[in-house]
């Protein structure tokens, strides 16, 4: 049986073993990550999928704006890949969407394949006028509003402002898991 549950301080090791395993060492390059480091995630927006008690999935939500514009930047999505294909990424984000939108979020960015995120109602028609802090194909800068409205005339180039990780805090653990 697979729960999905907040994320809690003693998954960081397994979550960031997981992000290598799917990613690689040089995940942390991207200019998403810019957004993230130092920050935590959006309260509770960080997601864990577990199965015998192993960390087998993640996401996370987290604060940005643009302009004074509110908005959530969602990554990244990972799910072990033995457990590719078994729809446990699609059921991640639509429990991700779903509680964003249940705590009033109007929208949610993130940069990822266009193809995979549309059956989710993402779109880059909205992200036409907002750039992240460093380069990103455009086609996989992606935006949902949860709310109408939400993304219409946004503009300029994201900043992060969700909390500061408190030294020591739990993505402290994030290098020492590796």
């Amino acid at each position: 049986m697979i729960t999905i549950r907040e994320e809690i301080a003693a998954d960081v090791p397994a979550r960031e073993l997981l992000l290598d395993r799917c990613f690689g060492e040089r995940r942390t390059a991207k200019s998403s990550e810019r957004l993230r480091e130092g920050r935590l995630p959006a309260e509770g927006l960080a997601l864990t999928a577990e199965r015998d008690g192993a960390v087998i999935a993640t996401v996370r939500l987290w604060h940005v704006e643009a302009n004074g514009r509110p908005a959530l930047l969602l990554g990244p999505l990972a799910v072990a890949p033995e457990l590719h294909g078994e729809g446990l990424g699609g059921t991640m984000m639509r429990e991700a969407i779903a509680r964003a939108a249940d705590r009033g979020h109007g929208a949610i960015l993130l940069v990822g394949d266009a193809p995979y995120y549309q059956r989710f109602g993402f779109s880059a028609a909205p992200m036409a006028e907002l750039a992240m802090p460093g380069p990103v194909e455009r086609e996989r800068f992606l935006g949902l509003e949860l709310r109408d409205g939400a993304l219409v005339g946004v503009s300029g180039v994201l900043k992060p402002t969700g909390a500061l990780v408190a030294t020591g805090g739990m993505d402290g653990l994030r290098r020492r898991a590796a």
